[in-house]
Parts: structure tokens; sequence; C-alpha cells
């Protein structure tokens, strides 16, 4: 049995403003700091054999707190990077609920395509494929994968058999924890969104219109409650470069 940890990067401060996508230079927020340090603590002494993270600064920078003090280094994978939201990126989410595409993104992901980036379906097929290949490197082993709301949610849709069109009906909450085990009858989902208390339970005030319109769907980095970020900015489409202790595989 392969045991994989999806975990969510922390909370950052674009969320509510704009749709960060693969935008350079969005890092975690004292808040996102905190959790992915208490994430760190809970993990205990859970026997990870690799931690793999999002190329994305807020990514790299929640793995790391888990990576550093386990002496584990940290591998950068392209492919479970954030969805390519093409000209969606760094939008004002005010505007992007009033875009003709919005309802698609919502009700019919797997054929919407977001301007000049890819499907949703695409993503999850790119995600998937990174996520077989390197739990087939650790088998009988814990992996960490630290990756972004929207494209955990589409990993696990598929690994629990639910169609596409419904994944925005899953909740990943920044620095959660997912984790699936795959065993010879199959994928078993062993905890979901586990963030470490029952605080993202409890009533929320009420959203703006906009944001009570769109709620539960669209991009998650739009909608969702909080985000995180790390390293050094760098030309849209690269890696980033990677910090001490880390490598691109």
């Amino acid at each position: 049995m392969t045991l994989l940890l999806l975990i969510r990067h922390g909370t950052n401060d674009w969320v509510h403003g704009r749709l960060a996508g693969w935008t350079p230079g969005v890092h975690l927020n004292e808040q996102g700091r905190a959790q992915a340090a208490a994430l760190s603590v809970r993990l205990g002494d859970l026997p990870i054999a690799a931690i793999y993270s999002s190329p994305l600064e807020r990514c790299v920078e929640t793995a790391s707190a888990i990576a550093r003090p386990r002496g584990l280094p940290l591998r950068l994978v392209e492919q479970i990077g954030e969805v390519r939201y093409g000209e969606w990126q760094g939008a004002e989410l005010k505007e992007l609920y009033k875009h003709e595409l919005w309802p698609g993104v919502q009700f019919y992901p797997s054929g919407t395509r977001f301007p000049n980036g890819e499907t949703l379906g695409e993503a999850q097929m790119r995600m998937v494929q990174a996520l077989d290949a390197l739990r087939a490197q650790h088998p009988k082993q814990v992996i960490a994968v630290c990756s972004h709301a929207d494209i955990i949610k589409l990993a696990i849709a598929y690994y629990v058999g639910m169609h596409i069109d419904l994944f925005q009906r899953l909740v990943i909450n920044p620095c959660s924890l997912t984790a699936i085990a795959f065993e010879r009858m199959g994928p078993r989902l062993l905890a979901f969104n586990e963030c470490g208390s029952l605080e993202h339970l409890r009533p929320q005030p009420e959203p703006p219109a906009e944001a009570h319109a769109a709620n539960g769907a669209g991009p998650a980095e739009a909608v969702a409650a909080t985000n995180g970020a790390a390293p050094p900015a760098r030309v849209e489409g690269e890696p980033a470069a990677p910090q001490s202790g880390t490598e691109h595989v």
C-alpha cells in the first residue's frame, strides 16, 4: 500500500481580491506560516519517505515547513502546479463572477476552457498522471504532495470515482490534509480536508452578493477561504527557482 498525503498550501493575501494562479511572488502570510508549522507538528512521526511540491512559492513555503524538520529534500514538480487559468490569472474576482464562462466553470468544468488556458479536465489528467508516477516510485511508502485547492479536488474526484462536473462540491481548506491509500483493490479515501480542528465548520458571516452567487464553485483560489505562497519572482510559465534543499523532478 502506498499512502498519498495531499496538502493544500497555507493562507495568503490574494484569495479575496484576485485569482493568483501562476502569478509569481505570492507568499504565505503570517497566518499561512502558522498553519504550515502547525501541520508539520500534526503530521508527527508519520514515516514520510518523500515530499513533493508545486513550484509555486506558496506551496514551496508550506512544504518546506514539513520537509525541513524531517531532514527531507523538497522536490519540485511542474505537473502538480496550479490550474492554468490563462487570461483569468490576476483578474479581480468581482469581474470574473460576471464573465460569460463563469457558469461553465461551475457546472460544466469538464468542457469549459479558461481563455488561453486549460480545461479543468486537462488539469485533472496531468495531476493524476503526475501522482500515479510519483506513487509508482514509492511502493508501500508514505509520500506528501503539496499543491493547490482546485487541482487537489480534481485528483480526489478522479480517485473516488466522482464525475469531474461535480468536483465543485468538494472543499479543500488552506493547509488541509487529505489522505488516499492505494491498495490492491483500488484507492481508499482515509482522510478528507483534515484541518486539525473543527473551526472551519463554524458559521461564517454572509459573503458579498457576488461571492454568494459563486459559493462552493468557481476556481477554488477565487472563492474558497484562503491561500499561501513562497520563493523569488520568475517569468510566467517558468518553474520557480529551487530554494536550498529543493530539486526539480
